[in-house]
C-alpha cells in the first residue's frame, strides 16, 4: 500500500493498493503475532506462485496470526519510495515490513538474490542478520533456492528446508510460547534474540546460518560446520507425508490486474519418479503423493466459485503421471463444464500425452500445450536420463494437432554433457518435423499455424548427479544459439532462448559458499534489483563486482568440483545419498562415451564436454589437455 502521492504517478498502480477479494485483513486486537510473506519480485509474478498463496492460507488459517502479502515495487515505484522515504509494507495493512515479527522471503530463482535485498532495506530492516537490532523481526527464507543457503547466509536469520506447511506451524508456535518481553520486540535484548534462535535451530528442517562456522576446503570451497554441540551437523528436508489432508487454498485472493498466470491453479501430485539427472525439482521433492480425485474435484469446485476464474490448471511437475488423470479432467469437465471453465496442463513430457487427453483437456476451449522433449538427440536423452524418443513427440504433436490444437510450445537445453553441434541442429531439424506435422493435420487452418521454441541452458544445480560439473564457456554457449538460430527459418517457428550471461551469473550463485554474500551486496549497491526481467540485468555489474573481490566469474563458473570434494551444501541432507548422485553421474559420463572417445579421434570432449582430459578416456590412450585445445581450435 502506498500514499496517494505516488500512487498517481507510478505505472501500475493496482499492484500496490491491496483489498482484492478473498484478501484477510484481522483486527489488531484480535491477532498476538504478524508475520510478513515476502515474494521478491513484482506482484503480476508473486501473485502467480502457489507456493506462496498455500502458505498465506496455512498461517491466515490461525485465527492468532495476521500474515500480509509484499511484493517489491516496480522501479519507478521503489526510487519515489526510497526519494521520500516511505518504508515497503504488507498489502493487507500496509504495516511497515520492519514492524513484522517475522519476515519470510521465497527464495525460487538465483537472479533475485539482489532483490531480496532491496527489498529487505526498503522494508527498513538491516542487511545484515549479525547486525540486526533485538527488535527487528526473524528473517527466514525457503523454497527451491534454500537448499543452497549459503550464497545468502549474511542476510538471513534463519532458512526452511523442504516444504513449509507444518514448519510454518511450529515456528509459530515457538514464537507465540516466548516471554512477553521477548514478544514485545521494543524490550527485547541481543540475548533473548540469540536464543530464540537456538531454539528455531532445533526444529526439524531449519538452518540457522549464525550458528555455524566455515572451514575451507582444499579446493578453496566455505564449508558450514557447527559452532557448538548443540547445533545439528545436517538439517534435514521437511516433507508433508499426508498429501491428501495438507491444507491447500480454495479462496484464492484474486488479483486486481492481469498475471503471469492468470487462473485458479489445483495442485494435484508432488514429485517426480522419472529421475531426469538436470532436474533439481526431480529430486527435492520426491517422494511422489498424490491427492484423491474426490478431494481434487471438491476443491476445484469452490476455488472456481470463490473466485469466478474460467481457467484452472492442475499443477505437478508432471501432471499426466497422475495415476487417474483422465479420470480428473473427466471429473473436472462434469463439475466445472456448464460454467465454461477450462482446464490445463503446464509443461508435459511427450511420452505421457495421448490422443485421448489431447481430446479431453480441450472439451471446453484450447489451453496452451507446451511438451518438454529437451533435446532431439536420443543419445543426449540418455545422459540426463530423459527416456522419451523423438517418435514418442512426433505422435504427440499429431494427436494434438488432430484435436484442433494450432499452437504449440516446446522446451529444449542446450549445453549439456557430450553435446556435439550435430546435436543442436537436431533441435532444428525436429522443429521442422513437428512444422510439417501441423501443416498436413491443420490443412486450411495451417496459416494460423505457430510452433514457440524456448531454449534454456542447462545449469549445474546442488542435490543433483551434475552438481560437480562446470558450466560450458559463454562463448560456446553463444555460438550454440546463434547456430540453432541459423537453422529455424520457418515462419512458422518462434524461437526464445535463454540469457546466456544471466547463466553464468545463475550458475555461480546456485553452486556457491558464504563468500558470494558480499558479491551480492556489491552488485545490489551498483543499484541491480529485479534482474529477473532481462531488462534489469547487467552481466557487467556481477562481472565488475568479482573483480573488486579479486575473483574471476567466468572461471568460477566454468569450474568443475571433484566428486570427493565437500560441497558448501552437504549439511542439507535432502533424503537422497551423495553416493547416488555420484553414481549417477558416473552413468551420465558413461553415455556421453563413443568410440572415437575410447580410440582418442573424439573431437568433443575439449569443446563440448570441457574437462581436461576427458574423465571417459583417462587412462585408455586420453590425449594430453595440450592436444585436447588444438583439436577444439581446429573444430570451432
Amino acid at each position: 500500500m502506498l500514499p496517494d502521492e505516488i500512487l498517481e504517478v507510478v505505472a501500475g498502480p493496482a499492484r500496490y493498493i491491496g483489498g482484492e477479494v478473498n484478501a484477510v485483513v484481522k483486527d489488531p486486537a484480535d491477532v498476538e503475532m504478524t508475520f510478513a510473506l515476502c515474494y521478491p519480485d513484482v506482484y503480476e509474478v508473486g501473485m502467480s506462485h502457489l507456493g506462496s498463496q498455500i502458505l498465506y492460507h496455512v498461517i491466515n488459517s490461525r485465527p492468532e496470526v495476521q500474515c500480509e502479502r509484499v511484493y517489491h515495487p516496480w522501479i519507478d515505484a521503489a526510487a519515489l519510495m526510497r526519494e521520500q522515504g516511505v518504508p515497503l509494507g504488507g498489502l493487507e495493512t500496509g504495516r511497515p515490513l520492519h514492524d513484522f515479527d517475522i519476515v519470510g522471503i521465497t527464495l525460487q530463482y538465483e537472479l533475485t538474490y539482489t532483490t531480496i535485498l532491496s527489498l529487505l532495506e526498503l522494508g527498513g530492516i538491516t542487511l545484515h542478520a549479525q547486525q540486526r537490532r533485538p527488535s527487528e523481526p526473524i528473517v527466514i527464507g525457503g523454497g527451491p533456492c534454500a537448499y543452497n543457503p549459503e550464497p545468502l547466509a549474511d542476510f538471513f536469520d534463519a532458512f526452511v528446508i523442504g516444504e513449509g506447511e507444518e514448519v510454518v506451524g511450529e515456528i509459530i508456535d515457538l514464537y507465540l510460547q516466548q516471554p512477553a518481553r521477548f514478544r514485545d520486540a521494543v524490550a527485547r535484548t541481543d540475548e533473548e534474540r540469540e536464543n530464540f534462535l537456538r531454539q528455531l535451530a532445533q526444529i526439524k528442517g531449519v538452518y540457522v546460518p549464525g550458528l555455524y562456522e566455515v572451514e575451507r576446503t582444499e579446493e578453496g570451497l566455505l564449508c558450514p560446520r557447527p559452532a557448538s554441540a548443540e547445533v545439528p551437523r545436517t538439517i534435514r528436508r521437511r516433507i508433508v507425508r499426508d498429501f491428501e489432508n495438507v491444507p491447500f487454498p480454495t479462496t484464492p485472493v484474486v488479483p486486481w490486474v492481469e498475471t503471469v498466470h492468470d487462473r485458479a491453479q489445483l495442485e494435484i501430485a508432488r514429485g517426480c519418479t522419472r529421475g531426469c539427472r538436470f532436474c533439481q525439482a526431480g529430486i527435492i521433492y520426491r517422494p511422489v503423493r498424490e491427492k484423491s480425485v474426490a478431494t481434487l474435484r471438491a476443491q476445484a469446485r469452490q476455488i472456481i466459485a470463490n473466485s469466478g476464474f474460467d481457467e484452472i490448471a492442475l499443477a505437478s511437475l508432471n501432471c499426466p503421471d497422475y495415476s487417474k488423470i483422465e479420470e480428473l479432467i473427466d471429473g473436472l469437465h462434469a463439475d466445472l463444464g456448464g460454467q465454461r471453465v477450462s482446464v490445463s496442463l503446464p509443461s508435459l513430457r511427450t511420452d505421457t500425452f495421448s490422443v485421448s487427453l489431447a481430446e479431453k483437456i480441450q472439451q471446453v476451449r484450447k489451453s496452451g500445450l507446451t511438451l518438454a522433449p529437451e533435446t532431439a538427440s536420443e543419445r543426449l536423452r540418455d545422459v540426463i536420463n530423459k527416456n522419451v524418443s523423438n517418435q514418442d513427440l512426433l505422435a504427440a504433436v499429431t494427436a494434438a494437432f488432430a484435436a484442433g490444437w494450432e499452437t504449440i510450445k516446446l522446451y529444449f537445453m542446450i549445453g549439456l554433457p557430450g553435446e556435439t553441434d550435430e546435436d543442436v541442429v537436431a533441435i532444428a531439424d525436429l522443429v521442422q518435423q513437428v512444422v510439417e506435422i501441423g501443416r498436413q493435420k491443420l490443412g486450411r487452418r495451417r496459416r494460423h499455424l505457430q510452433v514457440n521454441v524456448s531454449v534454456a541452458c542447462l545449469i549445474p544445480k546442488p542435490h543433483t548427479p551434475f552438481q560437480w560439473r562446470q558450466q560450458m564457456p559463454l562463448e560456446e554457449l553463444r555460438r550454440r544459439q546463434q547456430l540453432l538460430r541459423s537453422q529455424l527459418t520457418s515462419r512458422h517457428v518462434s524461437l526464445s532462448c535463454h540469457g546466456t550471461e544471466g547463466t553464468m551469473v545463475e550458475t555461480v550463485l546456485s553452486r556457491g559458499d558464504r563468500s558470494l554474500g558480499a558479491i551480492i551486496e556489491h552488485v545490489y549497491r551498483s543499484g541491480a534489483m529485479l534482474e529477473a526481467w532481462r531488462e534489469h540485468f547487467s552481466f557487467d555489474n556481477w562481472a565488475q563486482a568479482f573483480v573488486t573481490e579479486g575473483r574471476d566469474l567466468l572461471a568460477e563458473a566454468g569450474r568443475p568440483w571433484h566428486s570427493s570434494s565437500p560441497l558448501p551444501w552437504e549439511h542439507i541432507d535432502i533424503g537422497v545419498s551423495v553416493d547416488f548422485l555420484r553414481r549417477e553421474a558416473a552413468r551420465a559420463e558413461e553415455a556421453t562415451a563413443t568410440e572415437d572417445c575410447r580410440t582418442g579421434a573424439c573431437q568433443r570432449c575439449g569443446l563440448n564436454d570441457f574437462m581436461a582430459p576427458c574423465p571417459m578416456i583417462a587412462g585408455e590412450g586420453a590425449a594430453t589437455a595440450a592436444a585436447q585445445t588444438a583439436r577444439t581450435e581446429e573444430y570451432a
